[in-house]
């Protein structure tokens, strides 16, 4: 292997690989549980809850880092549980409705503060919130594989991976830490509650961890892969078993082949069929995870089970 081969390699495609594989675990074993709880578009629909808190982030802060978004973030998604549920309590509607109408609502008084205060003539690049910018992670230090090893080095990597890896050790450490009530609030929370598990307030926990995890992801990653770990790798790994621990497991293994798969096919799938030029990692990556789950719909063993 040549030098000018390891320090290409290094430069230009190991973060982005590693953090678009970070964003698509995280967003994965996250999954899981909104698919469970049947509440998929959760994921997307924090897009939008988003806005507001970093609106209101900047607004306290007069800068746009990343630390005060994510707090706004996570805020915002506290603020939005609460609403949903007392929208759902006093109208006595079901939750989906709740949900629709908090979100747009929501999603329209962030619009109206960002139009009305000094935050309009902050720049906010569509294309990088749809696709991010997997493809600008450049790793300049990164020129042979001592690089790996070395502090100074490892200190020039681009700021998403070691965000997304602080993120990725919240959500593992939040799932390790409140397993049992995850899962009885999931499966039966009526019982959760009788034992004491609180399923609210862990219900809650886990909408804001999905926020922050979105927050983390968009300037990287983009929404678009956002949206579609969220949903696309847990939903194929629901077909291949009725165990959560292995499919957990599978979802993982979806969301790491969708993030690799993608991001090469991304790059050398059009020079292979003999196309100038290389395509968005990020569309690429949420295709791939989609023909997964359209397999998994063809063919995975619950589905022929089903079909017999």
């Amino acid at each position: 292997m040549s030098a000018d081969f390891v320090a290409e390699f290094l430069q230009l495609s190991l973060v982005p690989l590693v953090v678009g594989t970070l964003a698509a675990v995280i967003c994965a074993l996250l999954g899981n549980f909104l698919v469970l709880r049947r509440q998929s578009l959760v994921g997307d629909a924090v897009s939008h809850v988003a806005l507001p808190g970093i609106v209101a982030a900047f607004i306290l802060t007069g800068t746009i880092s990343t630390i005060p978004m994510m707090l706004g973030a996570a805020g915002s998604a506290i603020v939005t549980v609460a609403l949903i549920e007392l929208v759902r309590r006093v109208g006595r509607i079901e939750p989906g409705a709740a949900m629709g109408v908090v979100f747009t609502a929501v999603f329209a008084a962030g619009v109206l503060a960002l139009e009305q205060t000094d935050t309009s003539t902050v720049h906010l690049d569509v294309e990088h919130a749809l696709y991010g910018n997997l493809e600008s992670l450049i790793w300049l230090a990164g020129d042979r594989w001592g690089a790996l090893l070395d502090p100074a080095a490892l200190a020039e990597l681009p700021p998403a991976l070691p965000r997304l890896a602080v993120v990725f050790v919240v959500v593992a450490a939040f799932l390790l830490a409140f397993w049992k009530e995850l899962v009885l609030g999931t499966f039966d929370p009526g019982f959760a509650r009788a034992v004491g598990a609180r399923p609210g307030l862990v219900g809650v926990a886990l909408v804001v961890l999905v926020a922050v995890a979105a927050v983390a992801a968009f300037d990287a990653v983009g929404s678009i892969i956002v949206i579609a770990m969220f949903i696309c790798p847990a939903a194929a790994a629901r077909l291949m078993t009725d165990r959560l621990l292995p499919q957990l497991a599978w979802s993982v293994g979806f969301a790491v082949v969708s993030a690799v798969a993608g991001y090469v096919l991304a790059g050398y799938g059009p020079l292979w069929f003999g196309f100038p030029a290389s395509v968005s990692a990020a569309g690429m990556i949420a295709t791939v995870s989609g023909l997964i789950l359209l397999v998994a719909c063809l063919a995975a063993p619950r589905r022929r089970g089903a079909r017999a």
